[in-house]
């Protein structure tokens, strides 16, 4: 008997730091509902005549059973988006978004029946960010190097004094290019940074230290606070829902 494909796959994007991602919906009774925790990213998501932004979260996001259709999407790193669609992170923060209500409508139609008539969407979706990125030019060094200091576990302070801005201007700029803050985004990095952990097989209490969290109680709370569960139910759904492998999950829409 063949092997059933997988329903979520995800491959490195060519663009720096992104990821493509598809969903095939399964066939019969709908998937039980999904809870997408936050990850500092921003997703452009296709699914049939559609085209939708993923705004950075701030908590978990559930995707309900009836809007998990199938779709073709790249997850960009933190800052990408905002360059690429030119509008502020903050003002998609936990929203999804129709590109149609960002862009001018004849634009974003000529951008999703090409898509729709890809014999890849995943890929032209790639194609038409690069494009973009290309013509936009790519996010300001200092967002990345604010990004980057965060997502290995920097503190605030030294990631500002290493990009060279003070608190006021971090914070401006972390708006704009991430949706938040920087301390939330380095809680978001770090929460994500304990699930990757953990998943490779690290004890819980190790993995929250390793994280730069001061214990498991710490990282207990950043779950409860952030994705709305524990870890222990969060890793019991993945294990009955095995197709999806990153740690923030499939950003479906809504």
């Amino acid at each position: 008997m063949p092997q059933e494909r997988p329903r979520y796959q995800e491959r490195p994007s060519r663009l720096p730091g992104a990821v493509v991602w598809t969903w095939d919906a399964p066939e019969g009774p709908p998937p039980a509902p999904r809870s997408v925790l936050p990850d500092g990213c921003m997703d452009l998501i296709w699914t049939g005549g559609r085209i939708v932004v993923a705004g950075p979260d701030t908590h978990a996001f559930q995707v309900e059973p009836q809007n998990r259709a199938s779709c073709a999407a790249i997850r960009l790193a933190p800052g990408t988006a905002p360059v690429l669609l030119g509008v502020p992170a903050h003002e998609l923060r936990d929203h999804r978004a129709d590109l149609a209500d960002l862009w001018p409508s004849a634009t974003v139609r000529r951008l999703t029946d090409r898509i729709d008539e890809a014999s890849d969407p995943a890929a032209a979706l790639e194609h038409f960010a690069l494009d973009r990125i290309a013509d936009t030019g790519p996010p300001d060094p200092r967002t990345v190097a604010v990004a980057e200091g965060l997502r290995r576990g920097r503190t605030v302070a030294a990631t500002a004094a290493e990009a060279g801005l003070g608190a006021r201007q971090l914070h401006r700029r972390s708006q704009a290019a991430f949706g938040y803050g920087p301390k939330t985004l380095a809680r978001i990095l770090r929460l994500q940074r304990a699930l990757e952990l953990i998943r490779t097989g690290l004890p819980y209490a190790e993995a929250a230290c390793a994280a730069g969290c001061t214990d498991q109680a710490h990282l207990a709370r950043e779950m409860r606070d952030l994705a709305a569960t524990t870890l222990g139910a969060y890793f019991g759904a993945a294990a009955a829902n095995s197709e999806t492998p990153h740690p923030s999950g499939s950003r479906t829409t809504a």
